[in-house]
This record gives structure tokens, sequence and C-alpha cells, in this order.
């Protein structure tokens, strides 16, 4: 008689303002096999199909279509579960497969397994590093893993933080740098500051400009440094311009310099760099965000050659390492309360200080974001699968392959390089036969201009792969082929000069 009794209060409907409080409102069984079902398309879909170069690179359709055919619209009442499976499969079949070997659109591209199933694991955990109480594994593998980076990068000490982009890092460390030059900003705001000036390369990554226009200092104020003609920022012209910026009564306190630019690849030489900041007492930050992982490799680690002597550096391993978008660190030099003071808001809801355990485990308020994604694990899940021997495979190889389509490119008739690349960027034209025989000058030029955009198009509505093109510092347009992945072969390079002579034959 209790136990009926005991049933039938726990059928009794507890009602507050009209809604039924008892039980679960979420049907589990249902949604758990909806999550197995799902997982199961994408390992069958996307990841058992992601290095088959019988596949598609994507199924190009014009926007309005694609509309059309993902059925975008919202409704009142839900879908059915074989209506959501189809979306999903259709979501899949009209996405852009980054992980096939013929994708070179990016600066990052393939499939690392294990850092994959690090973001399965994450998802599911759902965490937000901010602090030990909700993420104590999460926690220690961050600090785990920056201070293994700082040991590649050559500094004693260090602290650092991930962050959601390589941009982000790059305002971090401005912002950082600003602080430590003038640190009555944080509370005082911009009204008593002087004039400040920072330095980039004119090859810098365009997030420069952007940072000192959300940090209130001012795209005028970005003093755009000539390069050489392999990209290279000209340690000469930055002491110029250091002067200049003196002359003009404007207070400089920041150089970035780049290891390995976006178009060219170029790294800037950063000992000469590190001499011109010392003697003015400047920051230096370099934003390494795609030449950093040359750290991990004996054989091209000199292409970095005096970065110990940064103050800050920004290290994407989500780019040459394959760690999965996104995995981006900012990492900085000595002193390792730096971060925190010019960060910190004390949140007494978050940051108590009278826990139960080391508080100084919470480093969520060095962070200007307060939730934030767990991305060192899938770094160092896929460290710890490979090994540092591993990682320095990849980057040895992805290199390798680069050299391999250059001298393939210098063998074909109709490419031409525009320089020898010293990372992994390779840049050429594709002159086809109709303009062999015509004279350099305004009209070549602008035929030539059009080649790589009708190329492009060509191959994406094939499917056949996907490589990026631009016109660069006067240059007209031309393809820029990045090698990344793994699972790409010298096959992959010889088709891909074949399949642009195949596309451009009629130009």
């Amino acid at each position: 008689a209790a136990i009926c009794t005991r049933e039938m209060l726990q059928k009794k409907a507890v009602l507050v303002d009209g809604v039924i409080l008892n039980g679960p409102i979420m049907d589990s069984k249902a949604g758990q096999q909806f999550v197995e079902e799902a997982c199961k398309m994408i390992v069958e879909e996307v990841i058992r199909k992601a290095d088959d170069v019988t596949e598609k690179v994507c199924e190009w359709q014009a926007p309005e279509a694609l509309k059309q055919i993902l059925d975008l619209e919202m409704r009142d009442t839900g879908e059915s579960h074989p209506k959501l499976l189809q979306l999903c499969q259709d979501v899949i079949r009209y996405s852009v497969k980054t992980s096939h070997p013929r994708f070179f659109n990016q600066l990052y591209a393939g499939t690392d397994y294990y850092s994959l199933a690090a973001r399965f694991l994450t998802e599911a955990l759902n965490p937000s590093v901010y602090t030990y109480e909700v993420s104590p594994v999460f926690l220690l593998v961050e600090e785990a893993v920056i201070k293994k980076m700082i040991e590649f990068i050559g500094w004693e000490e260090g602290d650092g933080i991930f962050n959601p982009g390589g941009s982000v890092s790059n305002m971090y460390a401005m912002n950082l740098a600003r602080y430590k030059s003038f640190p009555e900003v944080k509370e005082k705001g911009l009204s008593g500051l002087p004039r400040l000036t920072l330095f980039a390369s004119e090859e810098s990554h365009y997030s420069m400009k952007k940072a000192a226009s959300f940090l209130g200092i001012g795209t005028e104020n970005v003093y755009f440094i000539r390069t050489d003609d392999r990209g290279k920022m000209i340690p000469e012209e930055l002491e110029k311009e250091v002067q200049r910026a003196r002359k003009e009564g404007s207070t400089p306190f920041l150089v970035c310099a780049t290891a390995g630019t976006t178009v060219l690849g170029a790294f800037d030489p950063l000992e000469e760099i590190a001499d011109i900041c010392d003697k003015h007492g400047l920051w230096l930050h370099v934003d390494a965000s795609w030449g950093g992982s040359a750290l991990v490799s004996r054989k091209h680690c000199r292409l970095l050659r005096g970065i110990h002597r940064a103050d800050s550096v920004a290290w994407n391993p989500h780019k040459m390492l394959l760690a999965g978008i996104q995995c981006c660190a900012l990492l900085v030099k000595g002193n390792p309360g730096l971060l925190k003071q010019c960060y910190s808001a004390e949140a007494a809801y978050l940051f108590q200080q009278d826990k139960f355990y080391d508080v100084s485990y919470d480093t969520g308020d060095k962070s200007i974001q307060c939730s934030r994604r767990p991305d060192a694990f899938k770094f160092w899940l896929m460290w710890k699968a490979l090994g540092t021997s591993g990682l320095e495979e990849r980057v040895n190889r992805a290199l390798a392959l680069a050299r391999y389509l250059v001298e393939e490119i210098k063998k074909r008739e109709g490419f031409q390089l525009l320089l020898e690349p010293e990372y992994a960027n390779v840049c050429f034209w594709y002159i086809p036969p109709s303009l062999r025989d015509m004279q350099d000058g305004p009209e070549f030029r602008q035929k030539l201009h059009q080649v790589a955009p009708t190329v492009k198009e060509r191959m994406m509505k094939k499917g056949s792969m996907m490589l990026g093109y631009q016109p660069h510092q006067g240059q007209v347009n031309f393809f820029r082929q990045v090698v990344i992945s793994p699972h790409v072969s010298r096959e992959d390079m010889d088709f891909l000069l074949d399949e642009i002579e195949l596309l451009a034959k009629d130009l």
C-alpha cells in the first residue's frame, strides 16, 4: 500500500505557471538513438571518405540553389528524426571536404584522427576552461601543453593561453605590450596616453590592422615596413620608421614580426629585428601562427632563428600540425603574472579566493573570454599519440612535398614560379598555350590575370580540387598551393599540375 501511495504521489502533476515539472522534459532514449545514428553517418560519410581521392572536394551549388536544397526554415514544430538525419546528410554532401587530399585552399587541411577523437570527447563533455572546479583535467592539460611549447621557443619561463584564432592572439599581444608600457591604461583608458605607434611588415596578417582598430590605437598608427623581394621585413627600413615615428611626436611601443607570411610563407629576420627592439625598448611580438610549427622540426627550426628573443609569440597548431580548428596559443615570455595583471577582473562569483583547493589553478582570469573551449586538449592527445617525432615528420614531409612540387613546376612548360619558397607556400602562374608567344606587357598581364579565377571556377564546379589564388604587391593573379596534410602524396602534386593544364587548355 505504501509503494502504491508513493507511485501515486510521484504521478501527481506539479504545476507552476501552467508548466508540469514532474520528470525530465527530454526523451533521452530517442535523443541517444539520434546521436548514435548521426555519429555513424559522420564516420561513414566524412571520416572513412576523408582520404579517398575519387570523392569530390566539393559539390558546388550557387547560394540561392543551396538555400532551396537545405530547407533552412525554422518552424514552430520540430522535425522528425529521419528528416533531421537527411539534413545532416545534406550538410555533409554540400560542405567543402577540407580533409580531402586535394584541398589546398587554406593554411589548414587534412584530418588527424586523434585530435578529432579529442574534439568529439570535449564536445560531449562540454567543458569551459576557467576554473579548476569545473574543468580540472583540461586546465592541467593546457598548462602542460603551454609549458612544452615554451620549451620549443627556447624560453626558460613563460605563460600562455589558447584563444579562438591567431587574430585574437595578435590582439592579446598588442594589448599586453601596451599594458606593459602604460599599466594605467587598464583603469584610466586611452585619454591619458600619448599617440602610440606600432610596426609590422607590409606582408603581415590583416589582423594587425583589426587589432589596432579594436583596441583604440587606430589603423593610421600602424607603420607598415617595406619587405624585400622574398617578402621579409627589411630591418633597416624598420629602424628608419621607428625614428620617423619618434620625430613625428608619437610613442613607439611594439614591433610585430611574422614567421610564415600568409601568401608567400616568408620568415622575417628575427635576430636583426630583436636588436632594433632592444635598442629602442620595444615589445617584440612574433606572429608565428603559420610558421611556428617548424619549431618541432630539427631540420627546419632554423627558419625561426632568434624567436627566443621575442616577448610574445602566436602559434597555431591547427595549421601545419592538424590539431583541428581552432587551436591557437599566445605564449608570453618571462613574467608568468603579466597576462593575469593585464586581463583580470576578479569576478567574485567565479574566482572566489576562499575555495577548498589551490586557486592558482583557476586560470580563467587571464583570459578576455569567460567561457573558453578546451582547445589545448586536441593538441595534447595528438602529441601523446604521435610523439614529438611524429609531429616533426609531418613538418618535414610537407616541406619535402612542397620542394617536389617546385621541381616539377620548373620542368613543365607554361608553369612559372613567383619565387623559390622557403616554407610550404608554393606560388606560381600557369600560362596557357595561347599566351606563351605574347610579349610581356599590359595586354599579356590582363589576360594572365584572368587565368587563375577561371581555372578556380572550373575546378570547384568539377569538384576535383581546391586551390587558392590572389593578386599580390602589383603581381597579377597567381596560384598559391599550400602543402599540409599527411594524406597528400606525390601523386596529388602531379595531379594538381595535370589538372590545371587540363582545365586551362582552351584559355
